[in-house]
């Protein structure tokens, strides 16, 4: 175990075990001042021991890999934000991809014809009133389709949570 907590890591590592943090604090496992602490200490980390002495006392999932387990090859979009949020690199998207609820295609319903809706209004207005207003008038039902979109997408999120 003295090797494995010699080794280096990166940013994926620091992020996989700050959104751990985050989680057993959302849980009341941490107070707001042992998770700034911690928070600064993972900043901080160099090692695999480094981290994993600051989550020993908490439950799984803490954001370390299991022993023996490969680091995982970069995916091409990169950790980033997305692991702080959910993306690929948190352990619940692990989760989520590997029973398929992520899998590409998974859709609700047909998909919503934005894009031809959108053209014949721009074309109709724009040979009866004028360009102007079609352009005017297809950038106003552009934006009530993406805020119907994103409420649609915000509800079905916190639906699916609970």
């Amino acid at each position: 175990m003295a090797r494995q907590d010699e080794i280096r890591i990166g940013d994926a590592e620091r992020d996989a075990v700050m959104v751990a943090m985050h989680d057993h604090f959302a849980a009341g496992r941490l107070d707001r001042g042992e998770l700034d602490e911690r928070m600064e200490a993972v900043l901080s980390a160099k090692t695999r021991g480094d981290l994993r002495t600051l989550v020993r006392d908490l439950p799984d999932p803490t954001g370390m890999p299991a022993l023996g387990e490969q680091a995982r090859a970069p995916v091409p979009w990169g950790p980033g934000g997305a692991v702080m949020f959910g993306g690929p690199g948190h352990p619940a998207w692990r989760h989520h991809h590997r029973h398929g609820h992520m899998a590409r295609g998974h859709r609700h319903g047909p998909p919503f014809p934005a894009f031809p809706l959108l053209l014949t209004v721009f074309l109709v207005l724009t040979l009866t009133v004028g360009a102007g207003a079609g352009f005017l008038a297809v950038l106003q039902i552009a934006l009530v389709i993406w805020m119907i979109r994103a409420i649609t997408l915000a509800f079905g999120a916190r639906r699916s949570r609970t």
